[in-house]
């Protein structure tokens, strides 16, 4: 049982956490002031300290360097005891498993730091198989150039011991690289070592300066985690190192890891800077939602149009002129990278209003292969009567192009030139001559029926808003059912929906998928720790909606960590709670 690590906050594998010593400690964090080692068991026979609540104190350990056969480190295993004082277990990515302590120490981390298919192994067979309210501990191997890589992978503590080793050979670390002592005509940092001329800047200073570089380099990493937007830095500094940049890489093939902890809504802007964007597991699940979960409901024809940089699409000036050109005789979606399309009724939902990209007017291959992927797929699944492009020539024409040959289709196609001229326009809007409109009561139901089946799954939209009533104006969409009792609300913020109670009743006798939570014996007010948790699904993600239910309460909430961390965690809030009715 983990009775000293909290995690607070999650921007994929990477934490934000408390190691809850005498003296707290925020995570990631550099480990070596509060560490006690008891020493190896291959030099000597050791009993087990009595332990401080002042330090982590690190078990009588086996270690075992990188490759060692599984034979021998099964027969050399050690043994962990139960204590009651903050604990950490060395283990091997073969060995892992939960043996109740509070931390766990990755043997032979310098046997495959540095190989990019090596760490990603290493780390989520590790990751995988300890709890997930545990840190993850990676001796001898941080620098302030890999330690944003190490957290993002899923490393909570590191040690000083690489950066002191390599000031004490002359080099000189930054959150870029290496530089060597004789080959600087100035100290590229402010920190307190570095304030001397580089002429009186000795080695026991470097080492200094490299403690203080990756002290502040796990600053950076920490407030990035706060505002979820580490991967945005990931994708700049690991450039720095080959090494780093084939780790992330790595990982971004590792679909089912980075999915589970990656959250399904947040407030912090997307940066779309560079290809590797395209596989950002935001990215791809939301083109796979939307060429999968989401169904077109409206009988008029296509128009793709292209994205614009103001969000959401709707406000920008552009997207109101293609608005006054279509007169709602069509369904409008856009073309965008890294994004893929978005129909119009998903343009609010994460992360389609929330991503920022740089716009050259150009596009790379990679990009016009996933857009037109995208595409593709989308009109597999959404049959349309016509398909009308009006779209630019430069990378969306050709996008078109590969769709109408992939599917045997013909679109039409209106643009003269820019898709805002006067000539374009006019085209646009005589090619929907005698197409009927759509009314606002159509738009809005088919919003909602939209987002549910994207947010709850296939065919959800219909099986709870089948007979509604909705009130107010999008974004701030209510639905009623027939009898005037608000079933849910729009949450303009992300694009989703959230529940009443009585919409949460409605959810759970629905055929629509259902995620719950069940619960011990209370009614949680607030929210729902996880020690409270009896047992919770397997599908769910942070910012998930999610009905609570036990034997004394029936609740509607988000939630604040997967369904396996809330089952399997002893600390943490699991869910926050919106409604709750007791029984």
């Amino acid at each position: 049982m983990t009775d000293y690590f909290e995690v607070h906050e999650r921007d994929g594998p990477a934490r934000i956490a408390e190691l809850r010593l005498a003296d707290a400690v925020t995570t990631p964090a550099i480990a070596d002031d509060f560490l006690a080692d008891a020493g190896s068991l291959w030099t000597a026979d050791r009993e087990v300290p009595e332990g401080s609540d002042d330090v982590l104190t690190i078990l009588p350990h086996r270690g075992f360097p990188s490759g060692t056969d599984d034979e021998v480190m099964e027969s050399f295993a050690a043994e962990y005891p139960d204590v009651d004082y903050p604990s950490a277990a060395v283990v091997a990515p073969e060995t892992a498993d939960d043996y109740g302590s509070d931390a766990y120490v990755l043997s032979g981390a310098q046997g495959f730091v540095g190989h990019g298919a090596g760490f990603k192994d290493a780390v989520v067979e590790t990751r995988d198989a300890v709890p997930a309210d545990s840190a993850l501990y990676l001796p001898g191997v941080a620098t302030p150039a890999n330690v944003a890589t190490l957290v993002y992978a899923g490393v909570d503590l590191v040690d000083a011991d690489r950066a002191v080793v390599a000031g004490t050979q002359g080099k000189y670390l930054t959150s870029e690289g290496t530089h060597y002592l004789d080959d600087l005509s100035e100290l590229p940092c402010a920190c307190p070592a570095c304030r001397k001329p580089v002429s009186e800047f000795t080695r026991e200073d470097c080492a200094d300066h490299n403690v203080n570089a990756l002290r502040a380099e796990l600053g950076i990493v920490r407030e990035r985690i706060r505002s979820g937007r580490l991967r945005d830095y990931i994708e700049g500094q690991a450039r720095h190192d080959q090494w780093l940049t084939a780790a992330f890489r790595e990982f971004d093939q590792q679909w089912s890891y980075l999915e589970e902890r990656t959250p399904l809504i947040r407030d912090a802007e997307l940066s779309a800077a560079t290809e590797d964007t395209l596989q950002r597991v935001e990215i791809q699940r939301f083109a796979d939602r939307v060429t999968s979960r989401y169904r077109n409901r409206f009988d008029n024809p296509l128009v793709l149009v292209p994205c614009s940089a103001a969000k959401p699409y709707s406000e920008s000036q552009s997207h109101g002129q293609f608005h006054d050109a279509i007169q709602f005789r069509a369904h409008t979606v856009s073309m965008t990278s890294p994004i893929g399309v978005v129909p119009q009724e998903l343009e609010l939902t994460y992360p389609a209003q929330h991503y920022d990209s740089v716009v050259t007017g150009r596009w790379s291959e990679d990009e016009k292969q996933f857009v037109a992927e995208v595409l593709r797929r989308y009109l597999e699944h959404n049959d349309y009567p016509r398909v009308v492009a009006h779209v630019p020539n430069e990378g969306y024409r050709d996008v078109c192009e590969r769709v109408e040959e992939a599917l045997g289709m013909e679109f039409e196609y209106t643009v003269e030139d820019h898709p805002t001229t006067t000539e374009s326009l006019g085209n646009l809007m005589r090619t929907l001559d005698g197409e009927l409109k759509y009314g606002k009561r159509e738009r809005q139901h088919n919003t909602l029926k939209a987002i549910a089946d994207y947010q709850f799954g296939e065919g959800a939209g219909d099986a709870l808003f089948d007979d509604v009533q909705t009130e107010a104006r999008y974004p701030k969409l209510r639905v009623q059912d027939p009898d005037g009792e608000q079933l849910a609300a729009m949450v303009p913020q992300y694009g989703v929906l959230s529940f009443t109670l009585a919409g949460a009743r409605h959810w759970v006798e629905s055929d629509a998928p259902t995620k719950r939570v069940e619960i011990d014996n209370f009614a949680p007010h607030g929210s729902v720790l996880a020690p409270g948790v009896v047992d919770a699904d397997d599908d769910i993600r942070v910012g998930d909606e999610v009905v609570i239910e036990g034997p004394k309460a029936f609740a509607v909430g988000r939630a604040e960590m997967t369904g396996p961390e809330m089952a399997e965690s002893t600390r943490g809030i699991s869910t926050t709670v919106r409604h709750v009715e007791e029984k």
